[in-house]
């Protein structure tokens, strides 16, 4: 029995280096993405990787309060990346709107100086 639970320890202590490696990953992957939408897919996966580390010391420990974190942390987590996500569309509308007011306004005076000449 004891040989049993000093594997289940180690399987979940394997389990809590290999999503900390990931989360270094990701880190590297918000930082170096080329746009912006992967730069939040990776911050989504920091998130989730934590809350399953959280969830896996609280068993590891035998701590039922750090299941309660982790629900409260997946709520802040989701939150975030709809807000990130909010923004991002945001900003894109907007540039988007922008360069075509720019591209109508140029066909506009396009079209004034045909009509001088």
């Amino acid at each position: 029995m004891e040989l049993i639970l000093q594997a289940y320890h180690g399987l979940l202590i394997g389990a809590v280096i290999v999503l900390a490696v990931l989360i270094i990953i990701s880190m590297i992957r918000s930082v170096l993405g080329p746009r912006i939408a992967d730069r939040i897919i990776a911050v989504n996966m920091i998130g989730t990787m934590i809350i399953m580390i959280v969830a896996i010391l609280s068993v590891y420990l035998d701590e039922n309060y750090l299941v309660d974190i982790c629900l409260i942390y997946a709520m802040i987590s989701f939150l975030g990346v709809v807000v990130l996500c909010k923004v991002y569309t945001g900003v894109y509308l907007q540039n988007k709107r922008m360069k075509a007011n720019m591209e109508a306004i140029e066909d506009n005076l396009a079209g004034q100086r045909n009509k001088e000449e």
